[in-house]
C-alpha cells in the first residue's frame, strides 16, 4: 500500500505525542508562545540532527523548501530564525530530557539483549565521560581552562542494545568521579570503567552495595598478594591474584580484598593490569568485560561524527543542552530502526541514508529492510490491448482510454 507520509513523519510517530504534550504542560514550555509551539520547536531541532544542519539558516531554509510536506509533521509553517533562536534560549531543556527518557523506555522493549558471549545474567554497563570543546569567548559560561571552554557529557551505557541509560551534562571542570557517586546503579550490576574513575571510597561503596566494577589498576598502587588463582591455559591471562591495598589512604578507604588480573595485549604488545571486586568470575570473562567497554567510545564517536554536537546553533547554555538532548533522542530513534531492521546496517550508513530520504514518501519499515530495492518495471501495455470497449469503440489500458 502506498504511504501518504514521509519517512521523517513516520519516525516522529515513534515518539508518543500525548506523553510529549504532557511534558510540555508539566514544564510550562508553551507559556507565552505565539504561533510557534513546543512540538514545532522539537521537530525543527530533530531536523537539525537528522539533516545535519549547521546553522539556524539551514534549519529554517531546509524546512521552508519542504513546506508542502510539513503538515504531516504537525507544523503549519516553517520557523523563522528569530523564533527558533528565542525558543532555544528560553524554553526549558528539561522537556527534551524527559522526552529522551520516555523514548528510552520504549526502545528497551525492542532491544535485542546482551551479546551471547557473556553467560552471566548480571546487567552490564560502561561508564565514561567525553569533553565537547567550545570557544571560551562565545560560550563564556562553559568554564574549563583559561583560554578554552568545554562541557562534559557523562554517560552510562547499558550493554543490552548499547543504549544510554543515564546522561548528565556539566562544565568541563567537573570530575567524572563526582558524577559516578550520584548515579543510581542497580545491585548485582557490572560496571566497566577506565582508570580516571579510580576512587577507593567509591570502590568500597559499590562493593558494600553488591555493585561489581572492572577497571585498570593504577601503576603506583601499593598492595600485597594474599592468594594466587589458577590461570587458564592457552589464553592471554598472565596472572590472577587476590590482593589488598597496603597504602595508608587506600587501605583506610577500601579495606577489602580485590582481584588483580594481568592480561597480555597482543595487538599493542603490552600488559594490561585489571582491578575488580568480583572474585568468582573467570579471568577471561573479566578481560572480555573490560574489552567490551570500548562500545562506549564507539557511542561517543558516533555522536560526535554523525550528529550535531560539535557545532551549535545557539550560544546560551540552554540552547546547547537542547541540542545535545535532541542528538541523544535522534540516537535512540536510529537505534530503534536498527533493532527493527532485517538489513545489516552500520550506524553511520543509516544516518547518511536517512539524511537523503527524510522527505521521500516510502514505507519506512519496508525501506529499512531493503533500502536499495529497485523500482518496479514499467507495465507491458501490449497485454492490455485485448480489452475492448464496444460502446465507445476504444481500447482500454488499466483504466486509461486510448483513442
Amino acid at each position: 500500500m502506498r504511504r501518504t507520509t514521509s519517512i521523517f513523519c513516520q519516525m516522529l510517530s515513534i515518539i508518543p505525542k500525548k506523553d510529549f504534550l504532557k511534558n510540555v504542560i508539566r514544564n510550562g514550555s508553551d507559556r507565552y508562545s505565539k504561533g510557534f509551539s513546543s512540538w514545532e520547536h522539537f521537530v525543527s531541532m530533530l531536523f537539525c540532527q537528522l539533516a545535519q544542519a549547521k546553522s539556524l539558516r539551514e534549519i529554517c531554509k531546509g524546512l521552508k523548501s519542504c513546506v508542502g510536506k510539513l503538515n504531516h509533521l504537525g507544523m503549519y509553517c516553517p520557523p523563522s530564525k528569530s523564533n527558533l533562536s528565542y525558543a532555544n534560549k528560553h524554553r526549558p531543556w528539561e522537556l527534551y530530557q524527559q522526552t529522551f527518557y520516555d523514548l528510552l523506555e520504549f526502545c528497551r522493549r525492542s532491544s535485542p539483549g546482551k551479546k551471547k558471549r557473556f553467560r552471566f545474567k548480571n546487567k552490564l554497563y560502561s561508564l565514561d565521560a567525553s569533553i565537547i570543546d567550545l570557544c571560551a569567548k562565545i560560550f563564556d559560561w562553559a568554564k574549563f581552562r583559561q583560554k578554552k571552554g568545554a562541557i562534559k557529557l557523562h554517560l552510562l551505557l547499558e550493554h543490552d542494545g548499547y543504549l544510554p541509560s543515564f546522561v548528565h551534562i556539566t562544565d568541563g571542570k567537573t570530575h567524572e568521579v563526582n558524577i559516578a557517586k550520584i548515579i543510581d546503579i542497580p545491585a548485582e550490576s557490572v560496571v566497566a570503567i577506565d582508570r580516571g574513575y579510580t576512587d577507593y571510597e567509591l570502590f568500597y561503596k559499590w562493593s558494600k552495595n553488591s555493585i561489581w566494577f572492572v577497571t585498570r589498576m593504577k601503576t603506583n598502587a601499593q598492595y600485597r598478594v594474599n592468594k594466587n588463582k589458577k590461570v587458564p591455559k592457552h589464553r592471554n591471562i598472565i596472572s590472577d591474584e587476590i590482593i589488598e591495598f597496603t597504602g595508608y589512604y587506600s587501605r583506610q578507604n577500601c579495606p577489602i580484598e580485590l582481584r588483580r588480573v594481568v592480561v597480555w595485549d597482543s595487538e599493542n604488545n603490552c600488559e594490561i593490569v585489571l582491578l575488580t571486586n568480583h572474585l568468582s568470575f573467570g579471568a577471561t570473562t573479566i578481560a572480555a568485560i573490560y574489552k567490551d567497554r570500548w562500545e562506549i567510545e564507539i557511542f561517543f564517536k558516533l555522536l560526535k561524527q554523525n550528529l550535531r554536537v560539535k557545532t551549535f546553533v545557539g550560544t546560551s547554555a540552554n540552547a546547547v543542552k537542547i541540542q545535545i538532548w535532541t542528538a541523544l533522542i535522534a540516537i535512540l530513534l536510529i537505534k530503534y530502526l536498527k533493532f527493527k531492521s532485517k538489513y545489516n546496517w552500520s550506524m553511520s550508513n543509516l544516518v547518511a541514508l536517512l539524511k537523503w530520504n527524510l522527505f521521500t514518501y516510502k514505507d519506512l519499515w519496508v525501506w529499512i529492510d531493503n533500502p536499495f530495492e529497485k523500482p518496479p518495471d514499467k507495465p507491458d501495455y501490449q497485454k492490455y490491448l485485448s480489452f475492448w470497449d464496444s460502446k465507445k469503440d476504444n481500447k482500454v489500458i488499466k483504466g486509461v482510454v486510448l483513442v
